[in-house]
């Protein structure tokens, strides 16, 4: 009735695992999401590069060895040496510091320079002339005259009449502590604020009042004329503070 129990004939095919299987691990997902192009921030420069650069700076204002020579046992007298910057043609220049900066923040990278520039020099307590081209335009074409340059960026030191550089000058010579050396010998600067001007520098022109514009009456001429005796702002130098700084 039933049938002998037997072996199956039909052959089951199971699949052979596969041994060639790989799977990348977290840690190179990870690798692999990762940015390439990772951005670096910028190095400061090393204080071997600032005190190279403010020793350029000392070189240039050492000045040049003095040579003898001596001929059949008899010496050569020495030739006057020439400075290699000559001092600016500003009356009293030799005797205090005079700053060129900038009392617009117009840019504030210039700005910032003005201030830090003339806070550290202010330090020495020393007897200083600061001119602000914003209150002043004959300043820009003074400075440009004295360097020959017509593009120029503030501040712009001058210690002793002899040109020093500018913010980042100041800055390396200041922190090396050789600025000092060049203010030593200076006068000392008067304590207190001028009670003309407040330490501006500046005052009201007295022939127009502030305003530029003078009505005149001589000649052909009748009516308002730009005033010879201040400048674009109708603004003189303060004379107080310029008879100290002369």
């Amino acid at each position: 009735m039933w049938q002998p129990w037997g072996k199956s004939t039909v052959r089951i095919h199971t699949p052979s695992p596969t041994t060639n299987f790989s799977c990348s691990s977290f840690k190179d997902i990870q690798h692999l999401c990762k940015d390439e192009t990772e951005t670096q921030t910028p190095k400061k420069s090393s204080i071997f590069h600032r005190v190279r650069v403010a020793t350029a700076v000392l070189r240039s204002w050492a000045p040049h060895p003095a040579q003898q020579v001596e001929t059949n046992a008899a010496s050569v007298p020495e030739e006057p040496l020439t400075p290699s910057e000559p001092l600016i043609s500003i009356p009293g220049a030799e005797s205090r510091i005079v700053v060129y900066f900038t009392s617009l923040r117009v840019v504030r990278s210039t700005f910032e320079d003005c201030r830090v520039v003339r806070s550290i020099l202010r330090g020495f307590r020393v007897s200083m002339d600061e001119r602000d081209l914003a209150m002043d335009s004959g300043f820009l074409e003074e400075l440009q005259g004295i360097l020959g340059q017509t593009k120029l960026t503030l501040p712009r030191v001058f210690i002793g009449g002899r040109y020093i550089g500018g913010a980042e000058e100041i800055r390396q010579l200041h922190e090396i502590g050789e600025l000092k050396k060049f203010v030593e010998g200076l006068p000392a600067a008067e304590s207190g604020v001028c009670e003309m001007c407040g330490g501006y520098g500046f005052i009201l022109c007295h022939e127009c009042n502030g305003s530029h514009k003078c009505y005149s009456e001589k000649g052909d001429t009748i009516g308002f004329r730009s005033c010879t005796d201040c400048n674009e702002n109708g603004l003189i130098r303060c004379p107080s503070c310029s008879a100290v700084a002369l």
